[in-house]
């Protein structure tokens, strides 16, 4: 997924402790669900053709360190998967944003921000 962020040499690339899942399905939608019930899920909406949608997305990754690298960070590509996106919105009942950041608990979006307020996201609080 590195090569998704920019195309770096292995000096440039930083070490990162967030292990991105592609979100590429609306049935993966369900597993979501299911899996929120036993952890915290999070899943970054992403546009590759934004400005902010990049830097926020390499903010987002510089925030992750060794304490919170078991979340779950699901990423969904908003150009490739617009009916994904959709049906989060549907299902999650949130406002479509770019870059968008949820957070689901027990089946249900918990929090999400959106643009720079993703920065701001205490994650250790859903460890």
């Amino acid at each position: 997924m590195k090569n998704i962020f920019g195309n770096k040499t292995s000096k440039e690339v930083e070490e990162t402790y967030l292990n991105w899942t592609p979100l590429i399905s609306v049935d993966e939608i369900k597993t979501i669900k299911e899996i929120s019930k036993r952890q915290a899920i999070l899943i970054f909406k992403h546009s590759t053709r934004c400005g902010i949608s990049r830097v926020v997305i390499k903010k987002f990754e510089s925030l992750f360190n060794e304490e919170n690298k078991q979340l779950k960070v699901y990423y969904l590509d908003l150009l490739n998967f617009r009916e994904v996106s959709s049906k989060l919105s549907e299902v999650f009942q949130v406002i479509h944003q770019s870059p968008q950041l949820l957070v689901i608990k027990n089946g249900i979006s918990v929090n999400d921000e959106s643009h720079y307020e993703i920065i701001k996201v205490n994650l250790s609080k859903y460890i």
